[in-house]
């Protein structure tokens, strides 16, 4: 019941149910990969490793940014993985 207080439909109703986890996962490991590039800029020592650490955070700030607009069109929130939590943007 606690489904319909939040307007979720049951994974039985949602035939998309597998794909949205699959992207809220996807999410979270990009978000993990945005924060690895973020402290590998901050301790980045020589200019090929600043210029290395500048191009990974900017991929991985791209990529991040990439699914989170594919999980805001498919209207995909963290409900959907069960976590508690929304995430939407």
């Amino acid at each position: 019941m606690l489904w319909r207080l939040f307007g979720i439909k049951p994974q039985a109703a949602d035939p998309y149910w597998k794909d949205k986890q699959e992207l809220l996962q996807e999410i979270r490991v990009a978000q993990t990969d945005w924060q690895h590039a973020l402290y590998r800029l901050d301790y980045a020592a020589d200019q090929d490793q600043i210029d290395y650490a500048i191009f990974a955070l900017e991929a991985a700030e791209k990529r991040y940014e990439m699914l989170l607009r594919s999980a805001k069109k498919l209207n995909v929130h963290a409900l959907h993985a069960g976590m508690g939590r929304t995430a939407e943007g």
